[in-house]
């Protein structure tokens, strides 16, 4: 050790075992330490032991009591030289009058000095990695003190080495840069010799070696670390011509607005940009330990046309804290620490064309206080001004991925039609399950559990099933695009309705078994890309059906057949089918005539016939895969000239 202080760890119980510290100076002669024994105690001079107990490990410490300052004119209890203390200990391990346990430490200690010479600034020259080794002994790491088991450092002394003298480093790491490699002819190692050795050996200098540049990993630089600021030209020649949909939302200082937003992992993200005309609504937990604050609402945003707007800020107070705090522990009323906390965020950001016109920001708060889990919801919503009569006309005529779907009522005077499927909560029945809206391009599978008594009637069974897969489909017509007009039934295709299919077979009186339940709903989804805005794709609906899946349902008895309630799983799934926007082309003669030399389309590729003569193989390198087909033609050009009768004559003359 070179410090005033060590730690090492006993392993195994400690019940029972006494620990003590011995100074064990050397023979004079011989160089030999004496016996250790347990009778010592927990102190030896100016060293102290403590020990840590723990379950399966014990930490030992073994520290220095006293100072390590150089002693000053007519001064006492220091250092009379810089090199302070050269002392031998043993820490050892007894249980009784047997050791268990045995730990030899060599203390070369040097007092504690300030410099006060004169700095050189002649700067230390290192030599080239890729050329040479960064130092003869690689395993040297700490400067200016003995590196344990590194036999090559030249600042251990032989009484140090002999401590470790078996157990040095070995290979590159412990000092051995130039090794003799396998590939010497002069190498006697036969472990690694290749099947051409001798023949094709290396007779080289052992400063060729393999082990050049072993640390050298080329140039580097100092990483740039990510932040949210970019840079915007607000110059006159560059002026900003406003927001696309994507695009970050720019502040005034030059920085992305951000609000907490999920991440791919569900975990929430603090800093994350909001993206112009993308909706969310995550839901985000914290405590009052992990809380922090957003950003500014006093922050002036970027409308598009280099102005910048104020947020219109609304603050209201939370009164029902039980919708948002989740988990909370038991704790006495005077160790409760509360702070007034940020419980929910509600942004509308108002726009036209490119730009933003207005922010509309609703901020409610309420009183966190220690051992509650809040969960803060956080919602972003993109309403364009012209919007009028709560009916929103984007500029983007196609479907978003992610967006709702559109339905409609059209055959009732309240035109508001609904499109869901279920998210089940609880115990996932039915009865307690809410709904969820279709989501344009995203394929989705729910459902619910339904209790059904032994003696239910197979006609109500079925009616009751249909009206609960109905109740998800509270429309009769789907909006062919995001911007569907109620007023234009061009706008809407209808929803195509494919009835369950019965059988009409009876049961014979049987209960418990009823066939023929509707119990699966299947929404398919057919849609296009019928052409592109600012170069993002536009699709469009074309059409809707809708179709049923029956099933035979039969009670099933549990244990002893007490209950008389069975369960039947009633499921919707949602499936988007693309198809081209145009018919494709019919295939011309040429094609219908050369089909067999289309290679995504049969098995035999005769135009890839020298595949593995052209740059696109890469199952081995292109001068070996070259070779080989040289060689190859030139045994079938011998083969062909040896197979012509004049080949025969002129070999029998």
């Amino acid at each position: 050790m070179s410090g005033p202080r060590v730690n090492s760890f006993f392993l195994g119980s400690s019940s029972g075992v006494n620990f003590s510290i011995i100074l064990s100076p050397g023979d004079a002669e011989t160089g030999k330490l004496q016996l250790a024994n347990c009778s010592g105690s927990k102190r030896a001079g100016d060293w102290n032991l403590d020990v840590t107990p723990g379950v399966d490990t014990s930490k030992v410490t073994v520290s220095l009591t006293r100072t390590l300052e150089l002693c000053l004119p007519n001064a006492t209890e220091c250092c009379p030289s810089p090199l302070c203390r050269v002392e031998t200990l043993q820490v050892l391990a007894c249980r009784g009058s047997v050791v268990l346990a045995q730990l030899l430490i060599q203390a070369e200690i040097f007092a504690n000095s300030s410099f006060a010479g004169n700095v050189s600034e002649n700067a230390t020259i290192i030599p080239n990695q890729a050329f040479k080794p960064l130092g003869s002994c690689p395993c040297n790491l700490t400067a200016g003190a003995c590196d344990v088991r590194c036999c090559c450092d030249l600042e251990c002394s032989p009484d140090l080495q002999q401590l470790f003298r078996g157990s040095c480093f070995t290979g590159v790491f412990g000092g051995d840069v130039n090794p003799p490699y396998d590939q010497l002819c002069s190498s006697q190692s036969m472990e690694y010799t290749p099947e051409w050795f001798p023949f094709l050996c290396v007779q080289s200098s052992l400063d060729n070696t393999p082990f050049l540049g072993y640390f050298y990993h080329g140039s580097t630089s100092t990483p740039k670390v990510p932040s949210f600021t970019i840079p915007l030209q607000t110059s006159p020649e560059k002026p900003f011509t406003g927001y696309r949909e994507g695009d970050p939302i720019i502040t005034e200082e030059d920085e992305y607005f951000t609000v907490p937003q999920q991440s791919m992992a569900g975990q929430c993200v603090g800093n994350a940009p909001v993206a112009y005309l993308h909706d969310f609504d995550v839901k985000c937990l914290t405590s009052l330990e992990s809380y922090k604050e957003g950003l500014p609402h006093d922050v002036r945003i970027n409308s598009g046309t280099a102005d910048f707007i104020q947020q219109n800020v609304v603050y209201r107070a939370i009164t029902d804290r039980v919708k948002f705090i989740t988990e909370s522990e038991n704790l006495l009323a005077a160790e409760v620490l509360c702070q007034n906390v940020t419980f929910a965020e509600h942004y509308k950001f108002i726009w036209k064309d490119k730009n933003i016109e207005q922010v509309n920001v609703t901020v409610f708060h309420g009183s966190l206080c220690d051992g509650e889990i809040l969960t803060q919801r956080f919602t972003v919503e993109f309403l364009s001004l012209n919007n009028t009569n709560g009916e929103e006309l984007f500029e983007n005529p196609g479907y978003q991925v992610g967006k709702p779907v559109r339905a409609a009522n059209l055959n009732a005077s309240d035109p508001l039609g609904s499109l869901n499927i279920w998210q089940p909560a609880g115990r996932g029945l039915c009865a307690s399950a809410t709904y969820r809206p279709v989501l344009f391009g995203v394929d989705s599978y729910s459902g619910c559990i339904l209790e059904v008594d032994i003696n239910e009637d197979c006609s109500l069974l079925r009616g009751n099933v249909t009206e609960k897969l109905n109740a998800l489909i509270q429309a009769t017509h789907i909006g062919k695009r995001d911007n569907s007009s109620y007023s234009d039934l061009n706008d809407w295709v209808e929803i195509i309705r494919l009835d369950p299919f019965s059988s009409n077979v009876s049961t014979g009186g049987l209960k418990g078994i009823c066939p023929d339940i509707p119990a699966n709903l299947n929404i398919h989804i057919i849609f296009a890309k019928v052409g592109a805005v600012q170069g993002i794709p536009q699709q469009q609906i074309l059409a809707v059906q809708i179709s049923y899946s029956t099933v035979l349902w039969q009670f099933q008895c549990g244990l002893g057949c007490k209950n008389t309630l069975s369960f039947l799983p009633i499921t919707a799934s949602v499936q988007f089918i693309e198809v081209p926007a145009q018919p494709p082309l019919p295939v011309t003669r040429y094609q219908k005539l050369y089909a067999e030399f289309d290679c995504n389309r049969n098995e035999v590729c005769w135009p890839q016939l020298l595949y593995p003569l052209t740059r696109f193989y890469t199952g081995e390198p292109y001068s070996q895969s070259l070779a080989k087909g040289l060689f190859l033609a030139f045994l079938i050009l011998l083969a062909a000239i040896m197979s012509n009768p004049w080949f025969s004559k002129l070999w029998n003359r």
